[in-house]
């Protein structure tokens, strides 16, 4: 087919990108198939009125996608759909089924989109091999603010930092606020994550009391004036592990009494980006005061390992790249390009609109086949909170489900104030599909009958 042309190259795009995703899509639509010629660059130059190195710059960046392949003396073919691309099935086998991961996207054409990503990277792929700035480039923060903006966000350019995921951020944050000995505040019952970085920074960590909209507003001044504490860290929606949601009342009571105290909140939005409508976020009432971090991690994958950050302050953001570079160097410029790839071209959105879809299929499933259970769930949390029937054991449910793919753990891992009661999070994301869910949600609620632990 030597006298193809593009339909259209209005998407908005730089021309060469606009050609090279025509190529793409007349590949997928058939238009294209594979071991078709292309026109020569000149002849398709002068059938669209551009320049020649434009249409040879599309080429390539066909090429680079696996779209087509160039011979010297013969022209460029269409290569069609990249056949040589095979799962690595070992990689599937190293999913850690104990975090509470989102649920994966099974669509064809969703998936097509991710890969599709991929090839616009590899156009790139040796300049993203160097080192490079410790927060992201300026295309990178564009990316992030547009991605915040879904959450009310408005932040300056300046105060935003594209950073080595919500994990690795919150160790940067507390490595400015905290020295050892120093006291930080969370829930509760709380995310794991800030067990591990407090316990490896030697800081007292200290629970806050709470009820069903989240922490108390009474028990956060009472244990400020207690402890004079650095920090607070707060997962305000869809908390991990009670998927709770603290409604927008109670994150302007909490936000008063941290301006009062000028106290440093951390706040985890982990899952802020999932729900249609969610409370705006506690930074919006106590900018000044409030480290937000945006993760990607549930929202999109956590194999990225990367967290869209605001910090309070200018200044605060030097100091926040100053911690990143010291304990982690930069964040993979590989996954930065990636995702700011699928922010312009709409992918992440589609990967969030999955998630939350699939993530309120899961929890009306756990609800049927649990629906004799105690346990708090949320339309699009990612697991459920589940109390335990009088007589059976945390540990003894976990050893049985050991075999089974669903990511069960106990409430010790989560608690901070109190003893642990009899409560399991159980996860419903991860690679399982829904079938393969619905039959280990079965297995569970049998391993909760008490009778079934009578040998």
């Amino acid at each position: 087919m030597t006298d193809w042309t593009p339909d259209t190259l209005d998407s908005g795009k730089p021309r060469y990108q606009a050609i090279a995703d025509a190529i793409a899509g007349d590949i997928r639509s058939g238009r294209l198939a594979d071991g078709m010629r292309l026109p020569p660059q000149r002849r398709l130059a002068a059938a669209l009125g551009i320049d020649f190195t434009t249409v040879s710059r599309a080429y390539a960046e066909a090429q680079a996608r696996g779209h087509v392949e160039s011979h010297v003396g013969r022209g460029t073919f269409v290569k069609g759909r990249v056949a040589t691309d095979r799962p690595d099935p070992s990689r599937g086998a190293e999913a850690d089924l104990s975090m509470n991961m989102p649920p994966e996207p099974q669509d064809p054409e969703l998936r097509r989109r991710m890969q599709e990503g991929l090839g616009h990277v590899s156009a790139n792929l040796i300049d993203l091999l160097r080192y490079q700035g410790a927060t992201g480039s300026k295309r990178d923060r564009l990316a992030a603010s547009r991605w915040l903006s879904m959450r009310g966000m408005v932040p300056a350019l300046e105060c935003v930092a594209v950073t080595p995921g919500a994990h690795a951020t919150m160790a940067a944050i507390l490595s400015i606020l905290t020295r050892p000995g120093d006291t930080v505040l969370c829930e509760a019952v709380t995310y794991p994550g800030i067990r591990n970085v407090a316990g490896r920074f030697r800081l007292n960590l200290i629970g806050i009391e709470m009820d069903a909209d989240g922490i108390l507003p009474e028990a956060l001044e009472a244990a400020i004036r207690a402890h004079g504490p650095k920090a607070l860290y707060l997962n305000p929606t869809l908390q991990n592990p009670t998927t709770l949601t603290m409604p927008e009342a109670r994150r302007l009571e909490v936000a008063a009494v941290l301006r009062r105290h000028a106290l440093m909140l951390i706040e985890d939005d982990a899952y802020g980006f999932i729900p249609i409508r969610t409370p705006p976020p506690i930074a919006l009432s106590a900018p000044e005061l409030t480290w937000h971090i945006g993760g990607l991690a549930k929202c999109i994958g956590a194999g990225l390992r990367l967290a869209f950050t605001i910090a309070p302050t200018p200044r605060c953001a030097h100091d926040l790249a100053q911690a990143i570079r010291a304990l982690s160097v930069m964040p993979s410029p590989l996954s930065m390009a990636l995702v700011t790839q699928w922010i312009e071209d709409g992918t992440a959105d589609g990967i969030r609109r999955f998630v939350r879809a699939e993530s309120a299929a899961r929890q009306a499933l756990a609800g049927e086949v649990l629906s004799n259970m105690r346990y708090r769930g949320a339309e699009n949390a990612f697991n459920i909170w589940l109390d335990l029937p009088e007589g059976v054991g945390r540990a003894d449910v976990v050893a049985r489900m050991a075999r089974r793919q669903i990511g069960l753990m106990p409430s010790d891992a989560f608690t901070v104030l109190g003893r642990p009661g009899e409560q399991l999070r159980v996860c419903l994301g991860g690679p399982a599909t829904r079938e393969t869910l619905g039959e280990n949600l079965h297995a569970l609620a049998n391993a909760l009958t008490p009778n079934s632990f009578m040998g």
